[in-house]
């Protein structure tokens, strides 16, 4: 019979051996979850970084007035890039070879956890780097940016920060990508007029949904932004009782037409419209948006109507060129304005006396009163003359509010080559997030109209010159095409549009 203290001990050397070996176990154990763990993090890391960057970056961008405006900010931004190799760098070398392999095994199994949603975001993040890293180069235009023309490059000062200007566009043609709702039906959704005074608001809706236009897409959860396809114009045409002054009609048809696509499609409800857009060029526009709470106050509205004193607000809501093509192509006269013809009048106006500036222009300045050879300002043209001739034999084109902001004057004048004179209040001029108007226009205060002739003669030659040269860079960014070339006005709404996407920050959005 064994001795009962021998037993004793063995089973305690037994109990310390199997102690011993359970500790080694879990030691094996906890290496290769450490090891998997680096490896995993190799995959995400760069994921992550872009997911801070799409959660944080909109906090500092705020691209409409300082991305394109300046570059000041972007000098103490730090990119995703220098973040990647500073983590990199911290990594075990040698664990990082082995993580390549790791990660070519799982790549396949592992994309699909990140939604086509979040890896739209994340190309957005991208994008907001890139065009701060152009910012911060503050360089003229590339030399191809004009290739498409006869002429000289563009003065750069037109633009607020040329370097930025192209990047953001290079990555809107790169990655933007639009849905048109398919509901409704014609006259009053998916057309618009083309000819005439709202010619912007037809030709617009025509270009986006033609199937060749690089920025379309069929697939919803492939879209930046989501297109309503109405046309406020054609709604007050056919809906609009004449004379009742009632908009009623227009804003239960736009209340209708977002609910139906609320109803249909996941894409509203999951961001309340803020990826959404409009488009009318018609004076209601913006009382037509009033027909749902979140399209007015959320999504982005495309106005030519965008006076601040009336909601329009340029942090999200894009200002629309009025264009008036009486038979929808630009008058043969102003197609290619002579470069060096003389301008013997100092400014010219002739239009409808309606809405609070023009009685006021027409006061001081009336020609039929005054007899004034450099400042023409008439009611009614007389019959003897010609309206696109006195723009360009004019230095200075005045372009005065009705009874709305916008007026088709302004471009007019840059198809002429005539320096605009904004006679306005409370108008976001179009473009300008990326345009610098006072590099190519004259503003001038409503109380000042008594003054404007020894303001306008006050314009030393060299200055005029430089505002002339910036009419010329700036018109084809004006010009509506068949179809849509590079740069012209159907883009530069895309870019409004795209920017205004670029500052909206979706990240926590359960998308």
């Amino acid at each position: 019979m064994e001795n009962p203290k021998s037993v004793s001990v063995s089973v305690s050397l037994l109990c310390l051996i199997c102690s011993a070996l359970v500790a080694v176990a879990f030691l094996v154990v906890l290496c290769y979850s450490v090891s998997s763990s680096l490896s995993t993090l190799n995959f995400y890391g760069p994921t992550k970084l872009d997911f801070l960057e799409a959660a944080s970056s909109w906090r500092m961008i705020q691209l409409q007035r300082n991305v394109i405006s300046s570059s000041d900010h972007a000098r103490d931004v730090s990119f995703a890039s220098s973040n990647l190799s500073s983590v990199e760098g911290e990594l075990n070398i040698t664990l990082h070879k082995s993580r390549a392999s790791i990660f070519e095994q799982r790549k396949v199994k592992l994309k699909p956890l990140i939604s086509r949603r979040r890896r739209l975001e994340m190309g957005l993040a991208r994008a907001r780097a890139s065009i701060w890293k152009a910012a911060t180069k503050k360089n003229a235009l590339p030399p191809n940016f004009n290739s498409d023309q006869a002429d000289l490059p563009p003065p750069s000062t037109v633009y607020r920060n040329p370097s930025a200007f192209y990047q953001s566009y290079m990555e809107m043609e790169k990655r933007f990508k639009v849905y048109v709702y398919s509901e409704g039906e014609p006259p009053v959704v998916h057309h618009g007029p083309c000819k005439n005074l709202y010619t912007i608001e037809g030709r617009f809706i025509h270009e986006i949904e033609r199937l060749e236009t690089r920025f379309r897409t069929m697939d919803g959860e492939k879209a930046h932004v989501y297109f309503l396809p109405f046309s406020v114009t054609f709604m007050v045409k056919y809906m609009y009782r004449p004379l009742s002054y009632d908009v009623t009609p227009l804003r239960q048809f736009v209340s209708d037409y977002v609910s139906l696509v609320s109803a249909r499609y996941p894409f509203w409800n999951r961001t309340a419209g803020a990826d959404h857009f409009m488009l009318a060029c018609h004076d209601w526009g913006p009382h037509a948006s009033k027909g749902n709470w979140h399209l007015y106050n959320t999504s982005t509205r495309v106005l030519c109507n965008a006076n601040t004193s009336e909601g329009f607000n340029p942090k999200k809501d894009v200002s629309l060129p009025e264009i008036h093509l009486l038979d929808g192509n630009i008058p043969a006269s102003l197609l290619s304005p002579p470069l060096a013809a003389p301008r013997p009048h100092l400014a010219f106006f002739a239009g409808g006396l309606h809405g609070p500036i023009r009685p006021v222009l027409l006061r001081h300045w009336r020609s039929e009163s005054r007899h004034d050879p450099d400042l023409l300002v008439y009611e009614y043209l007389p019959p003897d003359k010609d309206y696109y001739s006195l723009m360009l034999r004019s230095r200075f084109c005045l372009c005065p509010s009705g009874h709305e902001v916008a007026s088709p004057r302004v471009v007019e004048a840059i198809y002429a080559e005539c320096v605009p004179v904004i006679l306005s209040e409370g108008y976001v001029l179009p473009f300008s997030d990326v345009l610098r108007w006072e590099e190519f226009s004259v503003r001038v205060e409503v109380r000042e109209i008594p003054r404007l002739k020894e303001l306008l003669e006050a314009v030393h030659e060299t200055e005029y010159r430089k505002l002339k040269a910036g009419v010329r860079a700036v018109r084809r960014h004006f010009v509506l095409n068949r179809p849509a070339r590079r740069f012209d006005v159907f883009h530069m709404i895309l870019h409004s549009i795209w920017l205004r996407r670029l500052d909206l920050n979706l990240a926590y959005i359960n998308i």
